[in-house]
């Protein structure tokens, strides 16, 4: 079960403007299948009230080469990485249907008990996965994204139930949607955002009144999910 594969569909919700894979589609296909390898040894959704054991996902990577378009059949393959005491890696290809490279990313993990909080990664857990050393990036670990000492612009985001996950925080595909909703509308409508970066800090919970501050630093575009009182950093996310 070391690499672990699954053939989706791209349908029409998974598509953006210009009829291509969106790069929330693409996170949320990777989190589908990441937990249908989980799912195989026992250890994924449906196992949670059993286990009292849940992923929660610290870090995004992504890179885009090409996209596939509505209607398309794309394959994915996932495989579990490098592990320390309370963090692992995940990585994950995507291919076209012509067996062609089209996206790359690595995830990082932390293991949390429902009951007690953070859980330490026991080798036993780990090896059910049978993980694997090849890595989609040259970096055996990815580096902590810095928050800008600057900020262009802000927007406010609250919370809502929709944006709930079975955690009963905010679900981490929508980090993306409220960062979008910060970015200028000319970057937005016209930059593809084929690296994507997101490190997550600080569960937001339903209701809460989010500051999104966005910065630009060379060709990258980065947004800060705070704490309206900018107290709490919940995420960054880093776009080019």
């Amino acid at each position: 079960m070391a690499f672990f594969e699954h053939d989706f569909y791209i349908r029409m919700r998974d598509v953006d403007v210009n009829n291509e894979i969106s790069n929330k589609s693409i996170l949320g296909f990777f989190e589908d299948i990441g937990g249908l390898h989980s799912d195989k040894i026992g250890l994924g959704m449906n196992n949670i009230f059993e286990t009292r054991l849940s992923w929660v996902l610290l870090h995004w990577k992504v890179k885009v080469f090409k996209r596939a378009t509505y209607g398309n059949t794309i394959k994915i393959k996932t495989w579990a990485r490098y592990s320390k005491k309370f963090y692992c890696y995940r990585d994950f290809e995507m291919y076209s249907e012509s067996g062609e490279l089209l996206v790359i990313a690595t995830s990082k993990w932390a293991l949390i008990n429902i009951d007690s909080g953070l859980a330490k990664l026991e080798d036993e857990l780990i090896n059910r996965y049978t993980p694997e050393s090849k890595s989609v990036f040259d970096e055996l670990e990815v580096s902590k994204i810095r928050e800008p000492s600057e900020y262009i612009s802000t927007n406010n985001y609250t919370v809502l139930r929709s944006n709930i996950d079975i955690n009963k925080h905010m679900h981490n595909l929508y980090y993306l949607d409220v960062a979008y909703e910060a970015l200028p509308t000319d970057i937005y409508e016209n930059t593809k955002f084929d690296n994507i970066e997101i490190m997550y800090k600080s569960s937001a919970l339903l209701g809460d009144n989010l500051k999104c501050l966005y910065s630009k630093i060379d060709d990258e575009h980065f947004v800060s999910i705070k704490s309206e009182d900018e107290s709490v950093l919940h995420a960054i996310i880093k776009l080019s």
